[in-house]
């Protein structure tokens, strides 16, 4: 019976790791916060590749098969001709004023003789060529064009803030926020006469810069179209997504294999990605196969209309094509909406594969793939989009499957600025100094590589289909590539593992102490030093003395310069509470307390402070401060409270008797006023002071972690049973003031459950809203549960937080 037993979960493994998956965005290339592409479509080549902020980084993928072409990655760029340009194309004037002009001021027969005129961009930032410092600017320019075509037309748009666009006085765009970049509006056909035409703008700042810049473009016919590959399958693992594909007559599988597996520090930090393609006949007969494979020289730009150079050469077995940014401004950009500017893209195949590698622009590219009329140079400087282009034969494909692939790299050159020093990737910390050597070393290894990533993935699904069931596997099988890719790990000067969060679409924020809380749980299953490089920096600002509250920094600056922090506040019972919990958590990971004996006496301010300020805090923000500041925060009471009972329990393995029955006895006595002071009767309150509110207590989820038995059993059932009355479709609501939630919470409140039917009631509606959600973005953490949208954050560290339920199982918590 045991056998059968153990052959039923293999196959269910093996079918569940195999079959078709969806989510709200695929990780293709997932190293760092810059290395990072995606798929935001179902279909491989139903559009654009993206980096995970939604800027396009394309990635085109076509198979030859028989002279027939098909697409199956990516899509290709859309092309623009200039009707009226944007600064980016050619430096032009507009007319504008600051002060609110006659209503007709957006017609072209408004006389606007009296507005000042001068160069766009307008603005209060360096790139402004005209100083904007108002709370509004209008903008009039006018063109005229002797007549209009059939091609399809938009507005070009940057602007910060809310703006309104007007085209021959009548509204074509409105928004209110603002964009970092230029986006593009399609305009009504008809908006454009033959003749004079007028652009009009309003444009309002209502808090941070100001920016505008505006011109129209139309959209350049594609060549004749490249049938599409039928894609039958896609299985996302932790480090490999696999695509399926049948094209005329062959099976194509493709695998981007990121090998992000945390017992190998050096292998996950080494910024290297595989693409393999598997190649057979299915219908019995030879086929003669290409593939073409081209990456766009925007995954080295922050903006499209920076410019690059690409050099093409061979070395140690390897074809090598590589781009990078003419200016190099190595760290000099810090902000949350960005894409790294400095170092080089790397593509690289091994010399056995003969691969033809060409450089150019994306059409011309693919039109001598087409006719097999290549692109001859060897290097291409100061220039902008192109295309690092490559042909692998297959030759002659039958039933016998042929397996070749490509790798993909990344050479930041330095990675971080930490406390005013640039530091080194790891791989170059070790001694290394070309990374063209990291290329060659990717490919020796590359066998047993695949084939490590391959189990690692198998055994991640089995070990979290066993903790949580089928959904829960399938949610951490998403989280796992995306948590790790929004940091960068490496050493401090003083030796100290750093692994460095970037708080993705939330700031910008690095080594975020309240993001670095519900992404532990992850770090503690599978490193716990990558826990440890979480804690480090914070650690360092308080110990180094640059730091002087009696409780932890949020962040240590804006990635990717980590020189101090710039958050325009405190929160100084979550981070406080947060710092102790992990440093515990460590502990028991550990098995040891050597982590805490190094940073006790740091800890041990931040306890005193708990200790006098934590049990009923003051109007403060917490974690979730997008819901705004809050006094008599019972959460938040429960995470100071939790720290004290782990800081004793550390104290306890120090040796520290004296210190341990102190804090000890004050938590306990803490979680019993907590009870009283938060008691609504059938559930505990979000504040103190009103009764009829309430609140998700995920902190106390480390009372059962740490096995603290701070708080009775009977405390987090009554919660579990009244937040089981308040669940909708895609969630429990984090609190009573919305009905938005946090995902990473949910999963922390579903480990407080003491049943699997308990616990799948929380796990079925968070993994309803990965499948459902029209949000197509990597995961976004902060979601509506009412119409399963994202409300805010996508692609954020914190997903983490999902292995939670794995970690309590780990520890045999029950």
């Amino acid at each position: 019976m045991r056998k059968f037993y153990v052959l039923a979960i293999c196959l269910f493994v093996f079918f569940s790791t195999n079959g078709q998956d969806k989510a709200s965005a695929y990780p293709l290339i997932s190293h760092d916060t810059y290395f990072s592409i995606w798929s935001f479509s179902n279909e491989l080549n139903e559009s654009v590749t993206k980096h995970w902020t939604g800027k396009e980084q394309s990635l085109i993928g076509i198979i030859k098969v028989d002279n027939q072409f098909y697409r199956f990655l990516g899509s290709e760029s859309k092309t623009y001709k200039q009707i009226l340009p944007a600064t980016d194309e050619a430096n032009y004037q507009a007319s504008y004023t600051f002060d609110k002009p006659a209503n007709n001021w957006n017609n072209i027969s408004f006389n606007d003789a009296s507005w000042k005129k001068d160069y766009a961009p307008f603005g209060d930032d360096k790139t402004a060529k005209t100083k904007w410092n108002t709370d509004e600017i209008f903008y009039r320019r006018k063109f005229s064009i002797a007549k209009t075509s059939s091609a399809k037309k938009y507005l070009k748009l940057s602007h910060d803030d809310n703006v309104i666009v007007y085209l021959n006085g009548k509204t074509i765009y409105e928004k209110e926020g603002w964009v970092h970049d230029y986006i593009y509006i399609p305009l009504a056909d008809g908006s454009l006469k033959a003749g004079e035409n007028i652009l009009a703008i309003d444009c309002k700042n209502t808090a941070g810069g100001r920016h505008l810049d505006a011109g129209l473009v139309e959209e350049i016919p594609q060549g004749a179209k490249i049938l599409l590959a039928k894609q039958t399958n896609v299985s996302i693992q932790a480090t490999n997504t696999k695509y399926t594909f049948t094209a005329g007559g062959v099976n194509l599988d493709v695998t981007f294999t990121s090998p992000l597996l945390l017992d190998d520090i050096k292998l996950t930090a080494r910024p290297i990605s595989y693409i393999t393609y598997t190649v057979k006949s299915d219908d019995a007969k030879p086929h003669q196969v290409d593939v073409y494979f081209s990456a766009s020289s925007n995954l080295a730009v922050n903006t499209t209309n920076q410019p690059v150079s690409i050099w093409k050469s061979s070395k140690n077995n390897l074809s090598i094509l590589k781009a990078g940014t003419v200016e190099q401004p190595i760290l000099q950009k810090k902000n949350d909406d960005l894409r790294i500017d400095w170092g080089y893209l790397y593509v690289a195949i091994p010399a056995k594969f003969n691969a033809k590698q060409f450089i150019g622009k994306q059409a011309a590219n693919l039109n001598g793939f087409k006719s097999s009329k290549y692109p001859s140079a060897a290097q291409v400087l100061n220039t902008k989009e192109m295309d690092l282009s490559s042909v692998i034969p297959f030759g002659t494909v039958t039933a016998k499957p042929i397996e070749k692939y490509i790798m993909l790299g990344y050479d930041d050159v330095k990675s971080v600025e930490y406390f005013g020093e640039q530091l080194l990737p790891i791989w170059k910390k070790n001694g290394a100094k070309n990374f063209e050597d990291q290329l060659v070393l990717a490919n020796t290894e590359y066998p047993s590589i695949f084939s490590k990533t391959k189990a690692f993935d198998t055994k991640l699904y089995a070990d979290a289909l066993k903790s949580g069931g089928k959904e829960y596997a399938n949610l951490c099988k998403l989280a796992y590539r995306q948590s790790i890719a929004a940091h960068k790990i490496v050493y401090a000067p003083n030796g100290d593992i750093l692994f460095l969060s970037k708080e993705n679409f939330s700031g910008g924020f690095i080594n975020t102490v309240d993001v670095t809380y519900p992404s532990a749980p992850e770090y503690l299953v599978y490193n716990p030093e990558l826990l440890k490089g979480m804690l480090n920096g914070i650690f360092y600002y308080a110990e180094s003395g640059k730091w002087k509250k009696p409780y932890p920094a949020h962040d240590i600056g804006v990635y990717p310069q980590a020189n101090g922090q710039t958050y325009g506040e405190d929160m100084p019972v979550e981070e406080a509470g947060n710092m102790i919990i992990l440093a515990a958590a460590i502990t028991k990971a550990d098995g040891n307390p050597k982590y805490a004996e190094k940073h006790w006496a740091v800890m041990s301010i931040w306890a005193d402070y708990l200790l006098k300020e934590g049990l009923d805090p003051a109007n403060q923000l917490c974690t979730d401060d997008f819901a705004g500041h809050l006094a008599r925060n019972a959460n938040l009471s429960v995470k100071a409270i939790v720290a004290l009972g782990g800081y004793a329990q550390m104290a306890q393995k120090l040796g520290k008797t004296d210190i341990a029955t102190k804090y000890r006895t004050a938590a306990l006595a803490m979680a019993q006023e907590w009870q009283k002071l938060a008691d609504g009767g059938n559930h505990f309150a979000l504040t103190f002071n009103d009764k009829t509110t309430w609140s998700q207590k995920y902190n106390l989820v480390w009372d059962k972690l740490l096995d603290l038995k701070l708080f009775p059993a009977e405390v987090y059932k009554k919660e579990i049973n009244y937040y089981l009355t308040k669940q909708n479709e895609f969630g429990l609501p984090l609190d009573s003031r919305k009905t938005y939630t946090k995902s990473d919470w949910i999963m922390w409140t579903a480990t407080l459950t003491d049943n699997e039917a308990d616990f799948q009631k929380f796990i079925k509606p968070i993994y309803k809203y990965s499948q459902e959600t029209t949000s197509k973005v990597p995961i976004s953490d902060w979601h509506e549960t009412t119409t399963g949208k994202m409300v805010g954050f996508q692609a954020r560290s914190v997903v983490g937080g999902y292995f939670i339920k794995m970690l309590a199982d780990k520890w045999n918590i029950k």
